[in-house]
């Protein structure tokens, strides 16, 4: 179980594939997951996207199985991607070894089954553009946490 806490813009970053460069605005989603480090604090899984709904994207599918339902055009006209924050999620995360190193991977977000709550929010954490450079990308403090826990009657998207 998961809930989403941040909605990270990434901007243009530039890919090559099949010998074509392009650039394509990126998100990365970030989850907080209900199990926690030898420390105390919450673990956080997180997938990168191409800012894009349109119908054969990651983005959109995992957005559609996560709700339980496909987007109607008008529900995608002007939708805004911060609107899964504070969504309970089931995330699957998969661990893949690469160049000696193993990586933790999200690879699929669903919708909770019904009764199912989300994990308590980490009342520290900061989102990635609410950070100061003062602060720094360590500094987790959240005053206006509210702590709460989240069910799938409150998936808001």
């Amino acid at each position: 179980m998961a809930v989403c806490i941040d909605v990270v813009d990434l901007g243009l970053i530039a890919s090559n594939f099949g010998g074509v460069s392009k650039s394509q605005h990126k998100i990365k989603v970030v989850w907080q997951v209900d199990e926690m480090r030898d420390d105390g604090t919450p673990f956080h899984a997180s997938k990168r996207y191409t800012l894009s709904l349109h119908e054969k994207s990651s983005l959109r599918k995992d957005l559609e199985s996560w709700r339980g339902r496909a987007f109607t055009d008008d529900e995608l006209f002007g939708w805004d991607v911060e609107n899964v924050l504070g969504a309970a999620a089931m995330i699957s995360v998969v661990q893949e070894a690469k160049n000696g190193n193993i990586y933790s991977n999200v690879n699929a977000v669903m919708r909770p089954p019904k009764g199912v709550t989300g994990p308590k929010l980490d009342a520290k954490y900061v989102r990635v553009k609410d950070r100061t450079t003062e602060a720094g990308a360590g500094n987790h403090e959240q005053p206006d946490g509210d702590g709460g826990s989240y069910t799938d009657d409150d998936i808001p998207f």
